[in-house]
């Protein structure tokens, strides 16, 4: 069996699996539209008590009326969420803009990242609140009795525009609420300086006459759209996640939330929704057992958050809701040091366990040269190293196999199309010349896992992102715009089968020859970083079986 073979179906599988998911996403069935949620209360929080809490108890929470609800078909059609005022915030990593409408996040420019390579680039936009990129993070109060300041109410602020001094590390934005009963509710947002964590805090006092009762909910609303510019012959996760101690990271998909609502507490967790390259994240205080939900709103729109457990204000006192938001791009030096588990957003799938060494490399690496693509050249030359004698054993088997093809030839003209006697020649054959067919299938198997995870290393890292190479390689997440790397790839396969032994099969040896060709139409549409991977790894395998495959043809000569 020829390895080479084998090493390409693999590949051309793998392929042809991430055309499949990604044409799915594109042109799959749409999810059906959510019946179970009626319209005039769709954008609400979930109201449903609290497991172990019966209906009659003092601390239930009940639903909010639809008299209360906002009616929004009466929105255009771009605009599904009420404004009041915008709060404009500048810190030196985000753009902001809050709505005083319950106090959301609607608008979030990350200014360290461009939305392409242009020079007047605008900041990539993360939180958007006009259709089809509907993207906010909402948050609010539930009461067990009276006005609740829901993410439908209206705070009053301090000012309306912020902006972080140079000598400051942090930036407050405080807004406040007022309900009849003299319940006054303070909802901040803390910046500091060099993160993309934010606190969320909502500080009740309590000037009525009675005890209040209340939990806060948070929640990400976003539509099922990608980022501008991804490429549909790349499929990365877009949807929902959540994490907890005991079922880790779970993704709950666009078509989860259609199916059924998420109902599920989780103390030391974390929830989040995921793109490309960056996310949005809710990570309550720690040892908080929260109540996870999901929802699907009308126009397409998905919800995944969070309610906390009932609290008391005694008249007179006053109590701190805290939660952390992570919003930005998916760092995961960072993100570790935020929750725990938050940087397997960076999603390398069953291979994680290798592509997280994998990138760890790639960091040093690129902190030694400073050019990312340098780093993924250097480190595919030492995997290619590590796996040296391994692919030795491989390319022995092939250059053994290369120098009995004529006589395997012969046996095939002698036996014509007696199948059992061509093979059992070909076994008497390889017997005596003392060559295993299979020998170097395995060298092969045991290199695809950390192949591959280097491909989802290249795929997944924000860092590649907008980042230059050399001359016309200046972006080594799009692809080659004059398709000199997938050209170049398409060389290498060709020289690579003209160093194994032909197949002697006419049909699989035509197929053998398409494949270069079809690889080399698949790859003008993948990220140059990936091409610049499989570019040098052929290369190195090129120059590894040619000295090999010399070294045995010079020993059978003298032979």
């Amino acid at each position: 069996m020829d390895n080479k073979r084998l090493f390409l179906f693999v590949a051309l599988s793998f392929v042809t699996l991430l055309l499949w998911q990604s044409w799915m996403e594109d042109y799959g069935p749409p999810p059906p539209a959510s019946s179970a949620v009626p319209e005039a209360t769709s954008d609400l929080a979930p109201t449903g008590v609290p497991a172990g809490v019966p209906e009659s108890s003092s601390d239930d929470l009940p639903s909010t009326s639809a008299d209360s609800a906002p009616q929004v078909s009466a929105l255009p059609d771009t605009e599904l969420l009420k404004t009041a005022q915008y709060i404009d915030v500048e810190t030196d990593l985000f753009k902001i803009r809050i709505d005083t409408t319950g106090g959301d996040l609607r608008q979030a420019d990350l200014l360290d990242y461009p939305e392409t390579t242009a020079k007047d680039s605008p900041p990539f936009r993360l939180l958007n609140d006009t259709l089809p990129h509907l993207f906010v993070i909402q948050s609010g109060l539930r009461a067990s009795v009276g006005t609740e300041p829901t993410h439908h109410v209206v705070y009053s602020p301090e000012q309306t525009s912020y902006r972080m001094a140079d000598t400051d590390n942090e930036l407050v934005i405080p807004m406040t609420w007022r309900s009849p009963e003299g319940v006054e509710v303070t909802k901040r947002y803390v910046f500091h300086r060099g993160s993309y964590a934010i606190d969320l805090q909502h500080e009740v006092r309590n000037h009525s006459g009675a005890d209040w009762h209340g939990r806060q909910y948070r929640q990400l609303q976003r539509t099922q759209i990608a980022e501008t510019a991804q490429s549909s012959f790349i499929y990365t996760y877009m949807g929902g996640v959540i994490y907890s101690p005991e079922e880790k990271y779970e993704k709950i998909k666009f078509d989860d939330m259609v199916e059924s609502d998420l109902d599920r507490t989780i103390t030391d967790g974390w929830a989040a929704m995921l793109q490309h390259y960056f996310l949005g994240a809710l990570i309550p205080a720690r040892g908080e057992a929260n109540r996870y939900y999901t929802k699907t709103l009308s126009n397409a729109r998905y919800v995944i958050g969070m309610i906390s457990p009932v609290q008391t204000v005694p008249a007179g006192d006053s109590a701190l809701f805290n939660t952390k938001i992570f919003l930005g791009p998916k760092l995961q030096d960072e993100m570790k040091q935020v929750a725990p588990g938050l940087e397997l957003t960076v999603d390398y799938g069953l291979l994680t366990v290798l592509a997280q060494p994998v990138f760890w490399l790639l960091q040093k690496i690129h902190s030694l040269v400073g050019n990312w693509g340098w780093a993924i050249v250097l480190v595919t030359m030492l995997i290619k190293l590590a796996f040296y004698k391994l692919s030795e054993t491989s390319y022995k088997s092939m250059a053994n196999m290369r120098k009995l093809a004529p006589r395997l030839k012969t046996l095939k003209e002698r036996y014509g199309d007696d199948r059992q006697k061509l093979n059992q020649a070909m076994m008497d054959l390889y017997k005596k010349e003392k060559i295993n067919p299979l020998g170097g299938c395995l060298p092969i198997v045991v290199q695809i896992p950390v192949f591959i995870s280097l491909y989802w290393v290249l795929l997944e890292a924000v860092e590649l992102r907008q980042a230059p190479f050399i001359l016309w390689i200046t972006d080594l997440s799009t692809p080659d715009p004059y398709y000199i790397l997938p050209l170049l790839m398409g060389i290498t396969m060709l020289i690579q089968q003209k160093l194994n032994p032909a197949p002697m099969d006419p049909v699989q040896a035509k197929v053998m020859m398409i494949l270069p060709v079809v690889f080399t139409v698949f790859f003008a549409f993948f990220p140059s970083g990936l091409v610049l991977y499989w570019v040098v790894n052929n290369t190195l395998s090129i120059a590894q079986q040619w000295v090999i495959t010399r070294r045995i043809e010079r020993g059978a000569k003298k032979a």
